[in-house]
C-alpha cells in the first residue's frame, strides 16, 4: 500500500469541509501530463491507499506488459479509528491508514504504450475498484 516514509505529525485534525467547497473542481492535476489515456475523478471523495492499490493492480494486469502506468495521486493524509465497542473518551484512536482528498477533475491514473481498446478496458476495470464516478479521458491531439 502507498504510505509516506516519514510524516511531520502522526495524527492530523479531522478537517471537515463544507460540501460546496469539496464539490468545486480541482485546479491542480487536471490535465494529462504523461500518458495517452487517463482516469479522471468526477466526484469529491477521500480515497484510501487500499482502494488506490486495488485499482492499480487491476489496471496493471489488464493493460499488459508493454503499458506504462503513472499514479498521479499519493495518499499522505493519516486517518484514525477507535477499536470496536470502546467507550467514548480517552483520546484519539490509533492510526488506521492514509487517504487522499480527491476533488472533481483530478486525474488519478495515466496509461501509455497500450492499444486504445486495451487501455480503455484497463482503465474501466480500475475505475470499478474506486468508490467514485470516474471518466476515461484521452490526451488532446
Amino acid at each position: 500500500m502507498l504510505a509516506p516514509k516519514k510524516t511531520k505529525y502522526r495524527k492530523w485534525q479531522v478537517g471537515r469541509k463544507h460540501p460546496d467547497k469539496l464539490a468545486r473542481p480541482d485546479t491542480r492535476g487536471v490535465t494529462m501530463a504523461f500518458g495517452s489515456f487517463g482516469l479522471k475523478a468526477l466526484e469529491p471523495h477521500r480515497l484510501t491507499s487500499n482502494q488506490l492499490e486495488a485499482a492499480r493492480r487491476a489496471l496493471s494486469r489488464a493493460a499488459g506488459k508493454t503499458a506504462k502506468i503513472w499514479i498521479r495521486v499519493f495518499p499522505d493524509r493519516p486517518f484514525t479509528r477507535k477499536p470496536a465497542e470502546v467507550r467514548m473518551g480517552s483520546g484519539k484512536g490509533d492510526l488506521e491508514g492514509y487517504v487522499i482528498e480527491v476533488r472533481p477533475g483530478r486525474v488519478l491514473f495515466e496509461v501509455d504504450g497500450a492499444p486504445e481498446a486495451m487501455a480503455r478496458e484497463a482503465l474501466r476495470k480500475a475505475g470499478k475498484k474506486l468508490p467514485i464516478k470516474v471518466r476515461i479521458v484521452a490526451r488532446a491531439q
